[in-house]
């Protein structure tokens, strides 16, 4: 009767596990930098959108503000990211990686895609992309339930 609906809850229980568990893993393997997997999340939002606000970056990761700020803080206790002026509004500054920052998100990146490459070898690259685009859509519209 709900032959698609059976199929989404299918995905979705395979998804929640390995969401976990990739978090453990990647946990471990910056434990070694002084890293929490959530300042991880901060460093590349930022490597890849350049300077934002907390609110910003919040949204972006679907987050409270005050835990983007305890990254933010941690971050800057450590020299990765900085405080910049913000043209558009004087009380909300930009947070921005810093060079050291940078520097460090690209090697956890590099270590990571290395391990990431070795995975799933028996997928080709088109059900690869395939899987990518359901878990977008997937992600679109659950968001949009939580979003109204």
């Amino acid at each position: 009767m709900f032959e698609r609906g059976t199929t989404v809850y299918e995905i979705l229980r395979h998804v929640r596990p390995l969401v976990l568990n990739s978090a453990r893993v990647v946990e471990a393997s910056l434990r070694a930098n002084g890293v929490s997997v959530g300042m991880r999340a901060v460093l590349e939002v930022l490597a890849e959108h350049g300077p934002m606000t907390v609110p910003d970056i919040a949204d972006r990761l679907d987050l409270a503000r005050q835990g983007i700020q305890r990254h933010v803080n941690d971050l800057a206790a450590l020299g990765w990211v900085e405080s910049r002026v913000n043209p558009a509004h004087r009380r909300s500054v930009l947070i921005a990686v810093t060079p050291a920052g940078s520097e460090l998100f690209t090697r956890i990146r590099s270590d990571e895609l290395s391990r990431l490459d070795r995975m799933a070898t028996e997928c080709t690259a088109d059900e690869l992309a395939a899987a990518l685009r359901v878990l977008a859509a997937l992600s679109r519209d659950v968001r949009a339930e939580v979003r109204p």
